[in-house]
């Protein structure tokens, strides 16, 4: 069967990235907007983008109000900015919430309207040119057509989808991941590495998106511990840099599937970071995923010498599942209960939140039958 795959415009890698983007990025437009945060101002990693916007005579405006995952408010105030500057390009500089930040800007742009009203629909609207500048190793949002942005009305946080959301220029600079911290490391790449096994075991899987999902997996494995432990190791943060670029497009190209269906009300509901959220459910998700596809989570296990050819295909995805959690727990990954979550108050919104997944349609890809029932008694195992 025929199937579509799709990057973004130009992908701009490896050390010395943001320079060599320069010329591309400052003939996308007479004035910009860069869409970040505070912690990208105080760390000076937006100055080296506004210094490099500055001395090619491109003026600027900086929207720095992305505070934790973005909501419909904060895109509404970008809107805003854009509008009363007169905008005509914009900048994302972070991770994943000033990417996703930027989109959403963007697809409001022409249309206006609210971020929400897009919910349940495909986002085709004209874009001004974006250019996603991620400084975390983890969401892939500068190679996806998706957005998520949470509705503060309903509670919920709403996956958007649609070709337009593709950035223009994805510049990949590890430079700018030097300065995330431990903890930060470990949430983005274990989302990362969710990404690439979700699309490796989807229903939706294709052969080119197989590539890129298995080599993410094996650079994460290899290198998130390292890049984790000593951050400054510079080629540990290049092979994450790229790993999260792999790992994006291969979900892209396919799906994600059961951990992040269940993962994005937790967020919503109790505000644990996108990352944290995933690999606290990675283990129990996926031993309900394995049975559906052993071939699939043994070949990983396989690709990350977790497993031997010997083993059967059974044996082989139960050992890449062990080793998952094993780096999840070297990642001091906290438990719903360590973060602070009240069980009652978890147990009290489970079925809103199964629905919730559900209604996203991502635990559907799953190579396994779930029903709304199931994704609740997974949610229930998180505190046993």
């Amino acid at each position: 069967m025929a199937r579509e795959f799709i990057m973004p415009g130009r992908i701009i890698s490896g050390a010395g990235a943001l320079e060599l983007a320069k010329d591309s990025i400052i003939a996308m437009g007479r004035r910009a907007m860069i869409v970040t945060d505070q912690v990208m101002i105080d760390l000076g990693n937006c100055g080296k983008l506004e210094k490099l916007l500055s001395s090619s005579g491109v003026p600027y405006v900086v929207f720095a109000e992305i505070t934790g995952e973005p909501t419909d408010i904060m895109i509404e105030k970008g809107l805003e900015l854009y509008k009363r500057e007169n905008c005509d390009f914009l900048i994302a500089l972070g991770g994943g919430s000033p990417i996703d930040s930027m989109k959403a800007v963007g697809s409001l742009v022409k249309r206006g309207g609210n971020i929400s009203d897009f919910m349940g629909k495909e986002i085709d609207t004209q874009m001004p040119p974006m250019a996603a500048i991620p400084t975390t190793s983890g969401t892939g949002s500068e190679a996806t057509q998706f957005t998520i942005i949470t509705d503060t009305k309903k509670d919920i946080k709403m996956l958007l989808k649609g070709k337009c959301l593709m950035p223009d220029i994805a510049v990949i600079d590890p430079c700018f991941t030097m300065t995330a911290p431990p903890k930060i490391t470990a949430a983005t790449g274990l989302d990362a590495l969710c990404h690439a096994v979700e699309a490796y075991t989807s229903r939706k899987a294709q052969a080119m998106s197989d590539t890129f999902a298995v080599s993410a997996v094996k650079r994460i494995f290899s290198y998130l511990p390292k890049a984790f432990h000593s951050g400054k190791d510079e080629e540990a943060r290049i092979q994450m840099s790229v790993a999260a670029l792999e790992a994006g497009i291969a979900f892209n190209n396919s799906s994600v599937t059961l951990i992040h269906g269940m993962s994005r009300p937790i967020g919503a509901l109790f505000h644990i970071p996108h990352g944290i959220s995933n690999a606290m459910l990675m283990k129990e998700c996926l031993s309900f995923a394995l049975c559906g596809t052993y071939s699939r989570f043994a070949d990983l296990g396989r690709a990350v010498n977790a497993a031997s050819e010997q083993d059967s295909d059974r044996e082989a995805s139960e050992k890449f599942l062990k080793k998952l959690d094993e780096l999840v727990v070297e990642l001091e990954i906290p438990t719903l209960e360590q973060y602070g979550v009240d069980r009652e108050e978890f147990m009290g919104v489970i079925k809103k939140m199964a629905c919730d997944a559900m209604d996203s349609k991502s635990p559907q890809n799953t190579m396994r039958e779930i029903t709304q029932e199931q994704v609740e008694k997974i949610y229930r195992n998180l505190w046993m």
